[in-house]
């Protein structure tokens, strides 16, 4: 819940997938429905993959145009962080003027983000531990990419990590609203990390029946039957947050508004979603807003392809929205599915189609499940929208939705 009168202020968007090092390049492929999800070569530990090469993340660097000294000595998911925080940084014209760097938070989502890291490094580690590199010791906490972020931007304010599984990237974005709607920032730069699981953590996902399993026909796509579970998706997103009386003195442009936010538990540790739960944040998250379910134009879903998590995202839709026939769909079907970052590049997502008027098509959608929300097809949709609304969901009960308004 934010103070009354509080409004916060989208300035700039940074983004790094398999749909484009760039937000213009993401924007291209989210408007044409050019999937980057991909079967996977013999030996491979999953049968589909949405890839990010190492290329990428040189491009989205250079789209960030950062001096060489400051991805020095870091690691990939460091450089990734960078990459969209600059360019969320100079879309927001920080770079030309900023508040004083006390006013500047940075929050970045996710936690064990450094899991292939820590892998390579155990495997050094046994073959003779001096060979285990002394930087490990800073790197492979995930607070290493909020003291490199400040370093890199000068910011003073207050840092820190936010951990809520898949729903980190929205639980992200919620803690830095908080911040700029009470005033403790004039500026947060929010970050959804690039998140490098261990081959033991995919492994564990694919044995618990939460990833595609096989090849088959196809990696199947989110609210079809064709689901049978995600496809990862290895990406990084960035957002500036800013209150209304900073970009109107620095003379930035708004792209949207967050309008409103809800946050809650399930009281469940297990990998089980309920309807109760994710119907109560989308609920409270609009009344936050101040806008009614007949409102809303999008909803960027969490959309994960897994059956029971489609099924109950599907009903708890249809308890908020009744009769209400918002479009739906989710990024994760065309870029896989970025963990802990998935929040932050499905809301960047979900702005670049206020801006945009188009709502972006969901492929694999062929068969849509029993009760399926109002999916779009194999083409984009041109429409004006004003409200949307964006879900992510965690194992262990993490529920979060956050509410858009489109800049004027």
């Amino acid at each position: 819940m934010k103070p009354p009168g509080a409004r916060v202020l989208v300035t700039g968007l940074g983004a790094l997938s398999p749909l484009g090092p760039d937000v213009p390049r993401l924007a291209d492929a989210l408007r044409a429905g050019r999937p980057a999800i991909a079967a996977t070569g013999p030996g491979e530990p999953v049968p589909y993959r949405a890839a990010l090469p190492d290329a990428a993340v040189g491009e989205a660097l250079t789209a960030a145009a950062l001096p060489p000294a400051a991805t020095r000595r870091t690691s990939r998911p460091v450089r990734a962080a960078l990459a969209v925080a600059g360019q969320a940084w100079r879309a927001a014209g920080l770079h030309l003027r900023a508040p004083d760097p006390r006013r500047i938070a940075v929050v970045v989502a996710g936690n064990n983000l450094n899991g292939a890291q820590s892998a390579a490094a155990a495997a050094r580690l046994a073959k003779d531990p001096m060979l285990v590199p002394p930087r490990l010791a800073l790197q492979y906490q995930d607070t290493d990419q909020v003291a490199t972020l400040s370093e890199a931007f000068g910011i003073r304010g207050e840092g820190l990590t936010v951990g809520g599984a898949s729903a980190s990237g929205n639980l992200a974005l919620i803690h830095g609203a908080r911040l700029v709607s009470w005033g403790v920032a004039d500026v947060c730069l929010v970050v959804g990390a690039l998140a490098e699981p261990a081959p033991a953590e995919l492994r564990s996902y694919l044995n618990l029946g939460a990833m595609v399993p096989t090849a088959g026909s196809g990696p199947g796509g989110p609210f079809d039957r064709s689901h049978r579970g995600f496809v990862h998706g290895p990406a990084a997103a960035a957002m500036v947050l800013e209150s209304a009386g900073s970009a109107a003195h620095r003379g930035a442009a708004a792209q949207a508004e967050l309008a409103g936010w809800a946050a809650g538990l399930d009281a469940n540790s297990q990998p089980d979603p309920t309807v109760d739960g994710e119907a109560e944040v989308m609920a409270r998250a609009l009344a936050d807003a101040g806008i009614s379910a007949a409102e809303v134009d999008l909803i960027g879903a969490h959309g994960t392809g897994s059956p029971l998590g489609d099924r109950v995202e599907a009903d708890a839709i249809a308890r908020v929205f009744g009769a209400a026939d918002p479009w739906v769909n989710a990024v994760k079907g065309l870029a896989g599915h970025a963990l802990t970052a998935a929040g932050t590049l499905s809301a960047v997502a979900v702005v670049l189609q206020l801006r945009g008027g188009f709502v972006h098509p969901t492929p694999w959608v062929c068969d849509p499940i029993d009760g399926a929300p109002r999916l779009v097809g194999d083409t984009a949709v041109t429409t004006p929208l004003r409200w949307a609304l964006s879900n992510a969901f965690g194992f262990g009960g993490f529920n979060s939705s956050l509410v858009w308004r489109a800049a004027p």
